[in-house]
């Protein structure tokens, strides 16, 4: 076909010089969490002798849940396209997925480096990345796909091209019984929500545990002021260049993160604080709340970490900030490791396939691990905590969503916000000095 021989001339002309392509793959990172890029296409493509799917060694839900399928739900379709498996590092995944692309032998279903399958990355601009929402509307199979996760998707990587087996929101999660104890209530503005912090320290509970050892944990706060005070389409704006992150409603978000941490509501060390001592932190009883993404419900369905128990475990969005343009109902989201169709493969058994899995991935993998994907749920689940359930629901009433902060920044950038974050919070650089440094960096790596 033209388009397999032209594809494979450019790939041909990348491998040549495959090794000085790899860098500027990695920028887009391998760990990225979300799924690759546009420009794709779900029609032409010529089915494969096997199902084939490359999965991270990290990742032990995806394979096991779609052998699940391949035997009972989609029986048929693995009779008539066998699934087979392939393994990877997912820290090898920008380099093992750059070199097969150039010898034109991408797995049928595959994980991908995030730079690499947006619009501009190398596999996205070449047109070997399928478009997984042509393909389900062909097949009447869209609605299988959450609101919420079509929503982050196309977000972060410009178009629906990843299947959102794994997703995502984050919040505040908040002690039940503590709160009902000081007669607290969930704060729905920035202003109620130090309020509450306020009245958690004077009854000598941490009233935030975060972990700034990481960085990122405190940058997520800043990120979701940004959102609630500008708006959803806040940091995008800076990407493209049409606000600046020394603007005065961005600074806001820093001014208000460093004087949440001044007044000590992170509680003492939190700046050397790691994420599992902040989980513990938590879980034992000691912080009224903590702001965290639902991967935290693993800990938290675990009874020998979860001291305070499942039933005091509430989880609130963050709160809204006074006359800013966002919403509480945006939440942060996001939908795991890239996991794209190969578009020169994308034939009607692959179709099949995907469309097989949209229906019915989400009652599997909730059933067998637990795990919430970016699927809608068709079908009864027995034995899940009820923790798990009310995240579920939430996510699947959940229409927008927003990115986390440096979702859209360059890797030197996002370094940068995280590192810097914790001086941010200590009070050792100014919100001023702490976005001019980070709005810097932006402009120099664009």
């Amino acid at each position: 076909m033209n388009i397999h021989s032209t594809r494979s001339r450019k790939w041909l002309a990348l491998g040549i010089v495959v090794a000085a392509a790899l860098p500027l793959a990695a920028c887009g990172g391998s760990g990225d969490n979300g799924g690759g890029g546009g420009g794709g296409s779900s029609d032409g493509g010529t089915d494969p002798e096997a199902f084939t799917v490359m999965t991270a060694n990290e990742n032990t839900v995806i394979g096991p849940t779609l052998d699940a399928l391949a035997a009972d739900q989609c029986k048929a379709e693995n009779e008539a396209l066998p699934i087979e498996h392939q393994k990877i590092a997912q820290a090898d995944t920008v380099q093992r997925i750059t070199l097969l692309a150039s010898q034109d032998a991408l797995p049928t279903h595959t994980i991908a480096g995030t730079a690499l399958i947006r619009p501009t990355g190398d596999l996205g601009a070449a047109g070997l990345v399928g478009d997984l929402k042509a393909a389900l509307e062909e097949k009447d199979a869209w609605d299988n796909v959450l609101p919420a996760a079509a929503s982050t998707v196309e977000q972060v990587y410009g178009g629906f091209v990843s299947l959102p087996y794994q997703y995502n929101i984050e919040g505040i999660f908040y002690n039940k019984q503590i709160f009902e104890e000081l007669g607290l209530e969930e704060p729905q503005t920035w202003d109620e929500l130090a309020e509450v912090s306020q009245e958690l320290q004077d009854a000598g509970y941490t009233a935030m545990a975060q972990a700034g050892a990481a960085g990122f944990p405190l940058t997520r706060l800043l990120g979701m002021y940004i959102f609630r005070n500008v708006g959803p389409e806040a940091m995008q704006a800076v990407a493209d260049g049409d606000a600046k992150l020394t603007d005065p409603e961005y600074v806001a978000g820093a001014e208000a993160i460093a004087e949440y941490a001044e007044k000590g509501y992170f509680g003492e060390g939190f700046s050397t604080r790691d994420p599992d001592a902040t989980s513990n932190l938590f879980l034992t009883g000691k912080a009224g709340m903590a702001y965290d993404g639902t991967w935290l419900l693993s800990a938290i369905n675990d009874p020998e970490r979860n001291q305070i128990g499942g039933e005091n475990v509430g989880f609130m969005p963050f709160p809204a900030v006074d006359g800013g343009k966002g919403s509480i109902d945006q939440y942060p989201a996001n939908a795991g490791a890239p996991m794209i169709i190969a578009a020169g493969q994308f034939g009607p058994k692959v179709k099949d396939w995907v469309a097989c899995i949209a229906e019915n991935y989400g009652q599997q993998a909730l059933q067998d691990t637990g795990s919430i994907s970016g699927f809608a749920v068709n079908g009864e689940v027995s034995d899940i905590s009820e923790n798990t359930l009310e995240i579920q629901e939430r996510i699947s009433g959940i229409d927008e969503t927003v990115l986390w902060f440096e979702a859209l920044m360059d890797p030197k950038s996002n370094s940068l916000a995280s590192t810097n974050g914790t001086l941010l919070t200590t009070g050792q650089m100014s919100p001023e000095d702490y976005m001019a440094a980070l709005q810097d960096s932006i402009d120099a790596n664009r």
